[in-house]
């Protein structure tokens, strides 16, 4: 059996397209066949049929209607499907056999650039990753907007994950030589789609692919790796969308050193812009600053969260028109006024480019340009830096709006195929069409009316037969007063001839054809006026970017206004001091006016590394985001929540916060630990910022103390380092550690013990915590009295036992096992010996073995690796062991 002439054509086509689910147009509808349509069936809960296909089973089918394929088609993309449109290329009724059809364009999660299901506040980032002599090379383009940014540094692989981090594309195009190792961590880490293509692929034709897109590129300015990846990247969109997108037009270059840098950990740690819980924008630092009310000022401010400053000179630029905003009230509420009626300019122009714009939407273009004037007017008197460069190089695009204005109907049909969509008097042959569409009848009857007056006749009439159409009858009497020269016979009558003349078949035409001929003609007016608009991409971006800047100015303005910020001190090099610093998110998230504010002070040199002691839940964690949150906001050019400010320069912010596990690829919750530590002080530099929370808790104490200590005294005493640093610990015997070595300063949270209560006061203080107040934190958490009874008797036993061990060491051993519980002279101990040391006091025997053992059995035990049930489990057989033995 053979198959048949249809599904030949599918099968050919789908061949060239495997890694797609082919959308093949038959009629109304676009059908799939065999595994695609049972992945559609399944993924879109469509019924499953079959179709005759000359084979001896028939093909699985299932299909959707193409005017609603839109919504379908999102949801396979956000499945990570990809999808090919296959449309028919010719009318069916004048196809001489099959009819010709092929793929127009493929649709991918990083091509995807329906603004209907967009996230309009966020780009849409593909990226390219291209990797060749120990050197990595990445591209981003948003075809939504037109971005195109790339960039290129020595290769590692957690550069490259941070700037995904950064980016957070939906779709990667990389090379086939890529080794495994990346690819796996990519997976491992994000939710995108992954396309491989051959080095070749990024080769072929790069430099002329290149000149074509972007007009004013200069291969001379790139290195070869740039070049390849940025023809990766163009590539593929080219092979996806099949056309030229001309708002695609210029490639930024930026060094990674040119941002802030913060690596995967701590954005998310940091919650710069979704919350670590539920991925929610609510929560994050973002939903705190962005009172933007224009989705590309939106964009934009999200984008300049992601990549904090690092130049003074840009930073006091954006700090001096926040000002001026805040401080010129009719500034502030003209730019809001205005700012509201703005349309989304940006993804207006990808539509134009990409073809897909239709009438309404260029209604909103001509709206949103009609506020351009007023806005440049608003900032004529502006002092500020950015303010007056906007003011002076604002494109107003006047012309563009002229077009649009006499051109666009106010209410626009939303199809570009049902006609109304010209104004009246754009166009005359318009005009005339759409007038013979609605006084037809009046036309005939006034050219009959002339003609009588012409000739004389009385008598004359005009009538309409489908066979000839409208025609002239006169009767027989009357033929001697017929116009030889216009009037010409057309058939011949009993009792009268009938005639046509030039201008009755020009009305005619006018009539008959009417509704076809406005409805093509629109559509053709229509593409001749976006392809004029085309031709204005560049401005237009322009125009919309100086918009989303002052979009993002004044939402800095007013969260500044409504939260009470001040403006900080930028300093190139020095101390970071903050006057009573708040929270910005968690103040938000509280009753008002009762966040407690704190003070930070923290240099290179003689206060350089705080060391935070006190208990769970006291507030440790969110001091020291808090600190890390204020710095970030100043570098983007923000006020920050702080009475007074003063910041220095951060290139880089780290972030060891919170107990997670890579179990996938076999690292427990301390060898995750462990490995951010190490990236940490392989990385950061004396202008960088770090916290740190608990290091070395994930391992048993000993050896998680003696690894803190070590980092203490390496980030402190490490030329290269000398980072500014907060250090947060349950390990009270580091605090002897200040005076010991130079930088180190103790600080705690305050505490107020009432009673068997405590309150956290929430309150940074000088000086260590002498108590962890573990017991009492978790009565705080409601584990049940009898435990917490339970426990405060079992914790007494173990002091007491301490206690009995120190006695027994001072007179039973030497002096280098007493070293061990000896705090003040622990830092004569290495990290390497600290385990014998262990060992070696394990070896003591106590007067009482069963106590011992059950002291060793507490000591083992690692909380952090446990379930709560295991924990609550554990502790029941330890308070039954303890009340044998008190028995």
């Amino acid at each position: 059996m053979a198959l048949t002439p249809m599904m030949q054509q599918y099968l050919e086509i789908k061949e060239k397209n495997k890694d797609c689910i082919l959308f093949f147009r038959l009629g109304d509808f676009y059908e799939m066949f065999f595994e695609d349509a049972e992945i559609a069936a399944r993924e879109l809960e469509l019924v499953l049929t079959g179709r005759d296909c000359g084979l001896e089973k028939r093909a699985p089918m299932c299909g959707i209607p193409y005017h609603s394929a839109n919504s379908y088609i999102n949801r396979l993309i956000n499945k990570g499907y990809k999808v090919a449109i296959c449309e028919q290329l010719e009318n069916p009724s004048e196809a001489k056999g099959i009819v010709k059809r092929d793929v127009i364009k493929i649709i991918t999660p990083g091509t995807y650039s329906d603004s209907t299901f967009l996230e309009e506040t966020k780009n849409n980032y593909i990226m390219s990753l291209y990797i060749e002599n120990e050197l990595v090379s990445m591209a981003f383009a948003d075809i939504s907007t037109g971005d195109f940014e790339c960039t290129y540094s020595n290769y590692n692989v957690s550069i490259v994950l941070d700037e995904i981090s950064k980016f957070m594309p939906s779709e990667i195009i990389i090379t086939d030589s890529v080794e495994d190792n990346l690819i796996n961590s990519i997976n491992e880490r994000f939710q995108l789609t992954l396309t491989i293509k051959s080095d070749e692929y990024f080769k072929t034709n790069s430099i002329e692919n290149l000149k074509n897109q972007f007009p004013n590129f200069n291969p001379n300015n790139y290195e070869n790796i740039v070049i390849n990846v940025c023809n990766g990247l163009l590539s593929y969109i080219m092979e996806t969308q099949k056309i030229s997108l001309l708002h695609i037009n210029n490639i930024e270059y930026y060094n990674l050193v040119d941002y802030l840098i913060m690596d995967i950990n701590s954005r998310r740690n940091l919650e710069l812009t979704e919350t670590l819980t539920d991925k929610s924008k609510k929560g994050s630092l973002l939903w705190v600053i962005d009172k933007t009310v224009t989705a590309m000022g939106a964009r934009l401010l999200r984008k300049w969260l992601e990549q904090p400053l690092i130049n003074k000179e840009q930073i006091e630029n954006r700090l001096d028109s926040v000002s001026e905003i805040m401080s010129n009230q009719n500034l502030y509420d003209e730019l809001k006024s205005c700012l509201k009626d703005i349309y989304d300019i940006e993804r207006l122009v990808g539509k134009i480019s990409s073809k897909n714009v239709n009438a309404k939407e260029l209604l909103t273009l001509k709206n949103s340009i009609q506020k351009l004037p007023y806005i440049k007017s608003v900032l004529s008197n502006s002092e500020s830096f950015i303010l007056k460069n906007i003011y002076n190089n604002l494109d107003c695009l006047e012309d563009v709006y002229t077009l649009l204005d006499s051109a666009i109907l106010e209410n626009p049909s939303l199809s570009l195929k049902e006609g109304g969509i010209i104004k009246n008097g754009y166009n005359k042959t318009i005009d005339e069409l759409r007038s013979a569409k609605s006084h037809g009848k009046q036309w005939i009857a006034s050219l009959e009316e002339q003609e009588r007056n012409v000739t004389g006749i009385k008598s004359l009439k005009i009538g309409y037969n489908k066979v000839f159409g409208y025609y002239i009858e006169i009767t027989k009497s009357n033929l001697n007063l017929v116009p030889e020269n216009r009037y010409i016979r057309k058939q011949t009558l009993a009792n009268c001839e009938r005639y046509i003349t030039p201008e009755l078949k020009e009305v005619e035409d006018k009539i008959l054809g009417a509704q076809d001929k406005l409805i093509e003609l629109e559509y053709n007016i229509f593409v001749e006026i976006r392809e004029t608009i085309e031709k204005h991409i560049n401005r237009m971006k322009k125009s919309a970017k100086m918009i989303s800047e002052i979009d993002c100015l004044c939402s800095l303005a007013t969260v500044a206004l409504e939260n009470n910020y001040c403006r900080p001190e930028i300093l190139e090099i020095g101390a970071l001091h903050i006057e009573e610093g708040r929270h910005p998110v968690v103040e938000k998230m509280i009753p008002h006016n009762t966040f407690v504010a704190n003070d930070t002070y923290i240099d290179n040199e003689n206060q350089q590394l705080i060391l935070i002691t006190g208990p769970n839940m006291a507030g440790k964690s969110t001091y020291m985001r808090q600190v890390a949150l204020i710095n970030i906001l100043a570098q983007i050019g923000s006020f920050v929540p702080a009475k007074k400010a003063s910041i220095a320069i951060c290139d880089k912010i780290f972030t060891r916060i919170g107990a997670s596990d890579d179990l996938a690829r076999g690292k427990s919750t301390f060898m995750v630990e462990m490995c951010e530590v190490a990236n940490i002080l392989n990385n950061a530099t004396n202008k960088s910022l770090i916290l740190l929370d608990e290091v070395g808790r994930g391992t048993s104490t000993y050896d998680g103390l003696s690894i803190a200590w070590s980092v203490i005294e390496y980030i402190c005493t490490n030329n290269r380092l000398k980072s500014k640093t907060l250090f947060a610990t349950h390990y009270h015997e580091l605090i002897s550690l200040e005076g010991r070595i130079k930088g180190v300063k103790n600080y705690s949270i305050a505490v107020k013990k009432l009673d068997n209560n405590i309150v956290f006061l929430r309150k940074i203080t000088e000086g260590g915590a002498d108590e962890s107040y573990g017991i009492e934190v978790a009565k705080l958490a409601g584990i049940p009295e009898e435990v917490i009874s339970r426990a405060k008797s079992i914790l007494s036993n173990l002091e007491r036992k301490e206690n009995r061990e120190k006695d027994y060491k001072n007179t039973n051993t030497d002096n280098s096992v007493l070293k061990e519980v000896s705090v003040s002279n622990f830092e004569e101990i290495s990290v390497n010996n600290a385990t014998d040391i262990k060992n070696n006091t394990k070896q003591v025997e106590f007067i009482d073995i069963e106590k011992d053992n059950l002291l060793k059995e507490i000591q083992s035990i690692d909380i952090l690796n446990m379930t709560p049930m295991e924990g609550f489990n554990k502790l029941y057989k330890l308070i039954t062991k303890a009340k044998s033995l008190l028995d």
